[in-house]
């Protein structure tokens, strides 16, 4: 029974790291830039829903302040896009890495000034229900975790297999030049992204809160989630959910099993095997660009 808690337990943490993952893979499907602020935008999305819907700030309805936080951090994204990395095209990669690792350095020294850097809980119903299976606990936050992330997965997938919008992002992400001359609106296309990483961002944040306290370091899971990324497959929507389930289940199984001064270190571990044996991730992606 123990085992089966952990595994649950990993599972929803999992799942956490994989929506997070998402935003990493699809601002990289659609732009091969790599967002290093996205751990943090999932924090600044979980602050702003706490901002709309705790009595102490706005005191909105919870129903309201979700989609209202979830479109905030889609302009929140989008401006990102226009006002910041647009302005860095043509530059190599490593400057948009830069670039996002200090922005994600503001949004949390904004986030603990306006909201302070002590831990605070979001006022969600989702607090303090849980269901038994079978005898096995699990709390609806949980439950909702897993839901939404697995239909977020296939969700997206779909979207970008299958429709004329989604092709165009991945055919922006393999040849710009090329994609612009096909009449494709590439700008256009990659602030769009950067509009959906914004809101998936904002999804994590929610669910992420709902499960317990939130403070700016919290966007620090974002370098768990990049590994996920990048064990999954960089470039694969699936793989993203896949390998944030992977890092999930090896933490509570670490901190259970393995001495504390080493489990915080196995996803790691487990990532640079990765990059050592299998650098596309386990479900690969790699296509080969036309010059």
């Amino acid at each position: 029974m123990e085992t089966i808690q952990l595994l649950v337990s990993g599972l929803a943490n999992g799942c956490i790291y994989g929506l997070i993952a998402l935003g990493f893979v699809l601002i990289y499907k659609a732009t091969e830039a790599v967002n290093f602020a996205q751990g943090d935008m999932m924090m600044l999305g979980a602050f702003l829903t706490l901002g709309f819907a705790n009595s102490n700030f706005l005191g909105l309805p919870f129903l309201i302040a979700v989609p209202l936080a979830i479109l905030s951090m889609g302009v929140i994204g989008y401006l990102i896009d226009i006002v910041i990395i647009r302005r860095l095209f043509g530059q190599s990669q490593v400057a948009i890495v830069i670039v996002t690792i200090a922005l994600g350095f503001v949004m949390r020294f904004a986030a603990g000034n306006i909201f302070g850097f002590e831990p605070q809980t979001l006022e969600s119903p989702l607090i303090g229900r849980d269901v038994t299976v079978g005898g096995i606990f699990l709390g609806l936050d949980e439950l909702l975790v897993i839901i939404a992330t697995i239909g977020l997965t296939v969700g997206f997938w779909l979207y970008f297999s299958n429709t004329k919008l989604g092709i165009a992002m991945q055919a922006a992400s393999q040849n710009q030049l090329a994609a612009y001359y096909m009449g494709i609106p590439v700008k256009r296309v990659q602030s769009l992204i950067w509009a959906i990483a914004g809101m998936m961002a904002a999804v994590a944040g929610i669910l992420y809160a709902s499960k317990g306290s939130i403070d700016p370091n919290a966007g620090l899971l974002g370098i768990k989630a990049f590994a996920a990324a990048v064990i999954g497959g960089m470039g694969s929507l699936p793989g993203a959910l896949l390998g944030g389930i992977i890092v999930g289940m090896i933490e509570p199984f670490a901190s259970r099993y393995i001495p504390a001064g080493y489990s915080q270190v196995m996803p790691y571990l487990l990532l640079f095997l990765m990059l050592v044996f299998r650098p596309h991730g386990i479900l690969a992606q790699v296509h080969r660009k036309k010059v």
